[in-house]
């Protein structure tokens, strides 16, 4: 068998960053910047007042107070966007919105609700030293500064900042387009009604959930039952459309393994055992020479372990990002568990933080078929292939799960 690390290994090696595209912002939110970019001024790119207020001359108001109100003539109102020229000297004052341009000769803001809010004279009860609420131009970022590297994944913050400079448009490797696919004469789609030997299709809606939350957008084909020549008709209609397959079911030893048999043979397409528990069967490969196609097991926890092993790590690196694997932290056990020699073993489980440290509770259920346990776990608890026993308060690696 191979071990985990080895199929992950090939799936990466197999695996090639999507082209970037030039997308308006809107349509760059979870891409990932394929260049550098820099701001074209300064921001602000002008000294502008940080509060509804007064623009004055600290030296005007330096004995303000309560007890001794200082009254000034008010010039003016200065908007904000205003893009006329204004001035005060000695004992004058404007009127100013949030964000307006302070006019020359003032180096200070006086909130109104420091004032009487007068219009043609107004009373100041305040002092303000030099520079009190004005936002200096180039304050935040410097004409020229790079503002976000290549390789950012974009947030809506960064999408803000792109928009704070000045672009419309912005070079990104694009969120992949992940079609999931879900084999198997007993599915029916959920709000039917299931007879003897059938149930309600889970997987194609679990691993298109998964592949959204790993930053991808997962369109979900539903089931395709088991039709040799249906299944493989229905794969080979996504590949000009998808930038990954995923299939779950048909990849076992079993006689109707549907997907192993129409696959095998196809591209670089391999059918494997992966030291692992759950998902053993394992199959992956490109078809079309480009298209990377996952098939993972049928059970439902074996199809979302496998998916959050192999498939995000690919996801990423489809994006021309680290592959890394999900967020990992070390915590104690809070009972023992046993695992079989020679397997990974992922053990579902709850995951808490308590006086100072992580603690982790394998979950009731440990089966492949178990997808109660799994929809109650927030956790992956990593059991190496070496060790077979562990005590209650020993060390594990445990993976968040979303």
């Amino acid at each position: 068998m191979k071990t985990v690390d080895e199929h992950l290994a090939d799936i990466l090696a197999a695996t090639r960053p999507l082209p970037p595209l030039e997308v308006a912002l809107l349509e760059a939110l979870h891409g990932v910047l394929t260049e550098p970019v820099t701001a074209p001024v300064d921001l602000p790119p002008f000294d502008n007042s940080a509060m509804d207020g007064y623009a004055v001359l600290s030296s005007d108001v330096a004995g303000a107070s309560e007890t001794s109100p200082v009254s000034l003539s008010v010039v003016g109102d200065i908007a904000a966007g205003d893009q006329g020229t204004h001035a005060i000297r000695p004992g004058l004052c404007a009127r100013i919105m949030t964000g307006a341009p302070v006019p020359a000769g003032a180096d200070a803001i006086v909130p109104v609700e420091a004032t009487d809010g007068g219009t043609a004279k107004v009373t100041i009860r305040q002092a303000a030293e030099p520079g009190r609420y004005i936002r200096r131009s180039g304050e935040d970022v410097t004409a020229g500064q790079t503002v976000l590297q290549a390789g950012t994944r974009l947030g809506a913050s960064q999408v803000g900042m792109l928009a704070a400079v000045g672009r419309a448009r912005v070079s990104v490797r694009p969120r992949p387009r992940v079609v999931v696919l879900s084999t198997g004469s007993e599915l029916v789609e959920p709000g039917g009604t299931v007879g003897p030997g059938q149930i309600w299709d889970s997987n194609s809606f679990a691993l298109t959930a998964a592949a959204t939350e790993a930053g991808a957008v997962g369109f979900r084909q539903g089931s395709i039952g088991d039709d040799p020549r249906r299944v493989l008709a229905a794969i080979e209609e996504q590949l000009g459309f998808a930038d990954l397959v995923v299939t779950s079911g048909g990849v076992s030893m079993g006689a109707r393994d549907v997907v192993k048999e129409v696959l095998s043979g196809l591209g670089t397409m391999k059918f494997e055992q992966v030291a692992m528990r759950p998902g053993k069967p394992q199959g992956f490969g490109l078809l079309d020479g480009r298209t990377p196609v996952f098939t993972l097991p049928g059970n439902p926890v074996s199809a979302f372990v496998s998916f959050q092993v192999f498939v995000r790590p690919a996801l990423r690196a489809l994006q021309g990002l680290p592959p890394e694997p999900l967020p990992t932290v070390t915590a104690h056990l809070a009972s023992p568990v046993r695992s079989p020699s020679g397997l990974r073993h992922f053990l579902r489980g709850d995951l808490r933080y308590r006086d100072g440290a992580y603690e982790v509770s394998p979950a009731e259920g440990q089966g492949s078929h178990q997808i109660f346990a799994l929809a109650t776990s927030n956790c992956l608890i990593v059991v190496g292939e070496d060790v077979t026993e562990l005590s209650e308060g020993d060390r594990v690696e445990v993976l968040r799960l979303p």
